[in-house]
C-alpha cells in the first residue's frame, strides 16, 4: 500500500510517499470498512495545514487530504451500512452525524486522522456516505468539504425561497457549488469574478448576473442594482477580510451572510465599518463544512437533479506535489483532483 504522509510543514517536499508493501489493510474492528481509493481532491484547508496555519494542529506523519472517494473492498463482521462494491466518501467530520457539532467531534481526516491521499483507507462505517451513482470518481471526490460547505451555507439557516437572490464570490470550489445549489433551489444568483472568461463560465453554470470586482471595486452597488435596490438575500462569504465590507453593503435588509473565512495571512481578522453595518439588519452565520446528515441530504439533491461538480484538472497519484503547487498558484476554476489506483474518470 502506498500512501503520502505529512512529515514536515512548510513545503510540499515535506509530504513524503511511503510504500508500505504487503497486503491491503484489514477492517479496523467489527464495524470497520476498507476503501480502495480512486480519487482525492484538494481544499484550501490542506494548504493551511501544510503551512502550519490551520486552527486544528495536524498530527505529524498524518496522511493528507480530507476529500476522497473509493470502493468498499472489505467489511467488518458487524457492518450493516455498506457492502463490498459500494462507492463511498469519508465525511469531513467523521464523528459529527447530525445537529450541532460538539467539541468531541472535531477530528478531521488529513489533520488529526489519516486522510485520503493513499491507495486504501480503513475507516468506521459510521464515517462514510454513499456517493451519487451518476458521478465519476473524480467528481465524487470533490464533495466532502466544498460541496457540504456550500450546501450548509444555503440550507442551514433561514430557508431560501424560489426567486430570492444568492450572492457568490469568485470561482473557488465552494462558490461554484453554491451557485449550482442556489439554482437547484430556484434562486437567482449574482456572482463576482475577475475576468471576462470566468464570467462567461459562471453564466454557463447558471449565474444570472456577474460583476467584475476588479473593474468595479465597490461591487455591492452593482448587486443592489441587479436586485432593484433590495440586495442579496444570502451571501456565501468566502473572501473574509477582503470582501466582508462589500458583502454587508450588498446584503438585503434582513439578509443572511454565511461566513466561511475569517482571516488570511495578510489580514488576520474581519472588520466591518459602522456605516455598513448600521444600515443593515443582516445576520452573519458562521459555517464550517457540515454533518453526515447534511452530506446525505446534499447527495440526494445532487442525484435527483443530476448535478455535476466542476473539476478543473486531474493529476495522477505520483504527481501529488504538482497538484498541491498548481492548486496553490494556478487559479483553478473548480477542483484540483488526484487520481488514485488507475481511476480513469468512470
Amino acid at each position: 500500500m502506498r500512501s503520502y504522509h505529512l512529515e514536515t510543514f512548510g513545503s510540499v517536499e515535506g509530504i513524503v510517499l511511503r510504500d508500505g508493501g504487503g497486503p491491503r489493510p484489514e477492517p479496523a474492528g467489527a464495524t470497520g470498512i476498507v476503501v480502495a481509493l480512486r480519487a482525492a481532491s484538494l481544499n484550501k484547508r490542506d494548504l493551511l495545514i501544510l503551512e502550519g496555519r490551520y486552527p486544528l494542529p495536524a498530527v505529524p506523519g498524518v496522511v493528507p487530504l480530507s476529500d476522497g472517494v473509493g470502493e468498499v473492498v472489505a467489511v467488518g463482521e458487524a457492518v450493516t451500512r455498506f457492502a463490498v462494491g459500494d462507492r463511498v466518501c469519508c465525511t469531513y467530520f467523521p464523528r459529527w452525524r447530525a445537529g450541532r457539532i460538539t467539541p468531541d467531534a472535531v477530528d478531521q481526516p488529513g489533520c488529526t486522522l489519516d486522510g485520503m491521499l493513499a491507495e486504501y483507507a480503513a475507516i468506521d462505517e459510521q464515517w462514510a456516505v454513499r456517493v451519487p451513482d451518476h458521478l465519476t470518481w473524480q467528481e465524487a471526490a470533490t464533495l466532502p468539504c466544498a460541496g457540504v460547505t456550500a450546501w450548509h451555507a444555503l440550507t442551514g439557516g433561514e430557508a431560501l425561497r424560489p426567486g430570492q437572490t444568492v450572492l457568490t464570490l469568485g470561482t473557488g470550489a465552494v462558490a461554484l457549488f453554491a451557485l449550482q445549489f442556489a439554482k437547484l433551489l430556484g434562486c437567482r444568483v449574482v456572482a463576482t469574478t475577475s475576468s471576462e472568461e470566468k464570467a462567461d463560465r459562471l453564466k454557463a453554470l447558471g449565474a444570472d448576473a456577474v460583476v467584475d470586482y476588479r473593474r468595479t471595486p465597490d461591487w455591492s452597488g452593482a448587486v443592489r442594482e441587479f436586485t432593484d435596490g433590495l440586495g442579496a438575500d444570502l451571501v456565501v462569504e468566502t473572501g473574509g477580510p477582503d470582501t466582508i465590507e462589500q458583502s454587508v453593503r450588498a446584503s438585503a435588509l434582513y439578509g443572511q451572510i454565511a461566513l466561511l473565512t475569517t482571516g488570511t495571512a495578510d489580514r488576520p481578522g474581519i472588520a466591518i465599518s459602522h456605516a455598513a453595518y448600521a444600515s443593515s439588519l443582516a445576520t452573519i452565520r458562521r459555517v464550517f463544512v457540515g454533518s453526515r446528515l447534511q452530506f446525505e441530504d446534499m447527495n440526494r439533491a445532487v442525484s435527483a437533479h443530476g448535478l455535476r461538480p466542476v473539476v478543473d484538472r486531474v493529476l495522477p497519484f505520483e504527481e501529488a506535489h504538482r497538484a498541491y503547487r498548481e492548486y496553490a498558484t494556478a487559479g483553478a476554476f473548480g477542483k484540483v483532483v488526484i487520481g488514485i489506483g488507475g481511476a480513469d474518470g468512470g
